[in-house]
């Protein structure tokens, strides 16, 4: 009863705002609720804070003791939803499948996969010395073990 009542708040409070999704949420048994939100431009502090006040406020303290907590995915975070992808196109991003690790600039992403493009230095075709390539590859979500979007500073 409980968590169907902090689920409606919480989708009730994401749905006034069409920047802000869900990526997790949980509820221990000792009613300690932890909510990670991202947003299509990032997520501010008053995005917390908005969230955590639409579900604390209609909540009785008196009826169910309970602690909230409402973050945003950090920045090293990995991405999980293709929502999170669409909003990282044209960033570097590193891409782990099960057979290899790719580096590159994530340029598309669909419901199904993404499209990463880098340059590699691979041997000529014809005599010696290496030229610089333009790679280009899909990967489909099935196949990520991991991605995340590589900080420069």
């Amino acid at each position: 009863m409980f968590k169907k009542k902090v689920t409606e708040l919480l989708n009730d409070a994401l749905a006034e705002d069409g920047n802000l999704f869900l990526i997790d949420f949980s509820i221990t048994t000792d009613n300690k609720i932890n909510v990670i939100l991202d947003g299509d431009e990032g997520v501010t502090v008053q995005d917390c804070m908005k969230i955590s006040r639409a579900i604390e406020h209609n909540l009785d303290r008196e009826e169910e003791d309970f602690s909230l907590e409402v973050a945003s995915a950090g920045a090293a975070s990995p991405m999980v939803l293709p929502r999170q992808y669409r909003k990282n196109i044209g960033r570097k991003v590193e891409v782990k499948t099960s057979e290899e690790v790719y580096e590159g600039s994530l340029t598309g992403a669909t419901e199904d996969s993404i499209v990463l493009e880098w340059k590699a230095r691979e041997p000529k075709p014809i005599g010696k010395g290496k030229i610089t390539v333009q790679k280009k590859m899909e990967i489909n979500f099935s196949d990520i073990k991991e991605a995340k979007v590589i900080l420069k500073f």
